[in-house]
């Protein structure tokens, strides 16, 4: 059986919306698009250096589409080269034939069997994290040190007791706290 571990950088204030660069994600007027880059000098480093291998990648389309108009993209990147030869599974009702190399359209109703096959990861994409919360296995959150005040939250109204596992602090202040859903 495998597991789904969510990845993802949040302000202090639980906002997830266009961490990585300043036109990402204005949906609903945000502006502080980039708000993570300040901070992550180590942050996602550390994360994905820690030696756990995932199987695939599970992505929203919203996600998947920003992902695949950049990331193929950026030569001489250390994340580029994993990124493309990522098997890549994008949850959406809407996208046909994606180009990025690697890339699987899927319905969440094929989530839980994708889940008994591999170990899964989630970057980003909110509204599939927030689909998804019973067959979530661990959240590795990169808590950033500022508040945003509006933009898109990480979770919605689903009730979920969670139990601290791991704890670290970068240089830049980014707490990175891994949880799992309580027993």
């Amino acid at each position: 059986m495998g597991e789904i571990t969510v990845v993802c950088n949040v302000s202090l204030d639980g906002v997830m919306q266009a961490p990585g660069r300043p036109d990402e994600d204005p949906r609903d007027g945000f502006r502080y698009g980039g708000w993570a880059t300040p901070y992550s000098q180590d942050a996602m480093g550390r994360v994905l250096g820690r030696g756990r291998g995932f199987g695939g990648m599970l992505l929203g389309r919203r996600t998947y589409e920003d992902f695949a108009g950049f990331w193929p993209n950026q030569p001489d990147n250390p994340y580029t080269e994993a990124l493309n030869n990522q098997q890549k599974y994008v949850v959406s009702s809407t996208l046909q034939n994606p180009a990025w190399a690697n890339s699987h359209v899927i319905t969440l109703d094929d989530i839980p069997k994708l889940k008994t096959e591999q170990d899964l990861i989630v970057l980003g994409s909110g509204h599939l994290i927030r689909s998804i919360p019973d067959l979530i296995d661990h959240y590795i959150l990169l808590i950033h040190p500022l508040t945003l005040g509006s933009g898109h939250h990480l979770f919605g109204t689903h009730h979920q007791p969670l139990t601290l596992n791991h704890s670290e602090t970068t240089t830049t202040g980014v707490v990175i706290n891994t949880y799992s859903p309580a027993a």
